[in-house]
């Protein structure tokens, strides 16, 4: 299981899905740009000393990330499951793979359509009106812990 950070604005923000994924021993991927640079004091005080824990592959770009999912299929496989507010599939009806990425789009924007059209499923978190979306962390840490409890991918002893 992989996080995917699509051009992060947010440093608190990324900080804090960064430390999530380092807490839940699941590798994250940054597609650039970012909006702040990742020596940002606030993405360390949001993500604290977890940052290095964290297994982060940073790609130059959209196309660059795509490619580097074709290059290495065999080893990562699995499917780009997107999460938006666009989406109709509510993410506990969702089937997760163990291999699945989980993709976020930017707090400001979301994800284009060229990623929306990129990914194998869309997912959203249910919401009382009229709320119209969760902070993307939130969300993410949500989406991650229901995949992990449903492929049984949560750390050892945990």
């Amino acid at each position: 299981m992989r996080l995917v950070l699509f051009e992060p604005g947010i440093p608190q923000n990324a900080g804090a899905m960064l430390r999530t994924a380092a807490c839940l021993g699941v590798a994250v991927d940054i597609i650039e740009p970012m909006g702040f640079i990742l020596s940002d004091k606030r993405l360390r005080r949001a993500g604290m000393d977890y940052l290095d824990l964290a297994a982060v592959t940073r790609h130059d770009s959209w196309p660059a990330f795509l490619q580097s999912r074709q290059e290495s299929r065999l080893d990562v496989g699995g499917r780009l499951v997107l999460l938006t507010t666009k989406a109709s599939v509510i993410y506990t009806a969702f089937r997760f793979q163990a291999g699945d990425s989980l993709l976020v789009g930017r707090e400001s924007a979301g994800a284009p359509d060229a990623v929306h059209q990129a990914c194998d499923a869309a997912l959203r978190v249910p919401m009382a009106a009229p709320a119209r979306s969760l902070n993307v962390a939130a969300a993410a840490a949500m989406v991650l812990g229901e995949a992990l409890r449903q492929v049984e991918g949560f750390p050892p002893g945990s």
